[in-house]
C-alpha cells in the first residue's frame, strides 16, 4: 500500500525528501476478522495530512503475540528500511497486551520522553491514562513508536491539544520526531504546520517552504 503526498512549489527549494514509514496495528479480534481494523487508517490518515513529504507505507495488521510483534518490527527497520515505525494496539496492563516487551526486545536505545507526554496528553481526559505503557525505540537509524488504540487517542498524541482559536495547549509528540530522525541519520520530514508545527533548533532548520 502506497500513499503519496505532494508539497506546493517552493521556488528552488528541492522536493521533500521521500519517507518510508512502518504502521503495525497489533490486534487479536482484528487480525483474525473479528472486526474491522481502525488503526491502520487512523494511522495513514494522520501522517498523510501531517507530513509534506512523500510517503511510503509499510502497512501490517497482526495479533498480540510477542514475538510475531518482535518480528514485524525488526523486519520493517532491518528489511523494509522505515524510517519511521508506529504501532497502535497492545500498551495496556491486560495479559495479552504485549506491544512494549516486545519493542523494547528489539531496542538499541530507549525514548522514554515519548511515552511519559502521551500519558501526559491522555491525563487531560481520562485517569486511567496512567494504565498505559507505551514506549518509543530507536533500532539502528529507525524511531518505533506504541501509540494507543482508538483512532482519537492517536490524533490526540501526535497532533497535540488545541485552543478553541488553533493555539497549543499541550504538545503532541510528533512535533519531535522530524528532529530525532535528523539525529539518527534520516529523512528530513517536513510537516504542515496547521496539523502539527515540528520543533527544530535553529541550527537544524532548512529554509520553510511556501504555502
Amino acid at each position: 500500500m502506497t500513499k503519496t503526498t505532494e508539497a506546493p512549489g517552493a521556488g528552488t527549494l528541492p522536493p521533500p525528501e521521500p519517507v518510508r514509514i512502518g504502521i503495525v496495528s497489533i490486534s487479536d479480534r482484528a487480525s483474525s476478522g473479528v472486526y474491522e481494523d481502525k488503526g491502520l487508517p487512523a494511522l495513514q490518515d494522520w501522517l498523510s495530512r501531517a507530513l509534506l513529504n512523500p510517503i511510503e507505507f509499510e502497512p501490517r495488521l497482526i495479533p498480540d503475540e510477542q514475538a510475531t510483534i518482535s518480528a514485524t518490527l525488526t523486519a520493517l527497520v532491518d528489511v523494509a528500511r522505515c524510517d519511521l515505525v508506529l504501532t497502535t494496539g497492545g500498551t495496556g496492563p491486560a495479559l495479552r497486551d504485549v506491544t512494549p516487551e516486545a519493542t523494547l526486545a528489539v531496542a538499541h536505545k530507549e525514548m522514554p520522553g515519548f511515552g511519559e507526554q502521551m500519558r501526559q496528553i491522555s491525563l487531560r481526559f481520562v485517569p486511567t491514562a496512567i494504565l498505559s505503557r507505551q514506549v518509543a525505540v530507536i533500532r539502528h537509524q529507525s524511531l518505533i513508536i506504541n501509540l494507543p488504540g482508538q483512532p482519537k487517542a492517536i490524533q490526540e498524541t501526535l497532533e497535540g491539544l488545541k485552543a478553541s482559536d488553533g493555539s497549543a495547549l499541550v504538545p503532541g509528540i510528533f512535533a519531535a520526531v522530524p528532529y530525532c530522525i535528523d539525529l539518527i541519520g534520516g529523512p528530513y520530514l517536513e510537516t504542515r504546520d496547521e496539523v502539527c508545527k515540528a520543533f527544530r533548533p535553529k541550527t537544524a532548520q532548512r529554509p520553510a517552504r511556501q504555502a
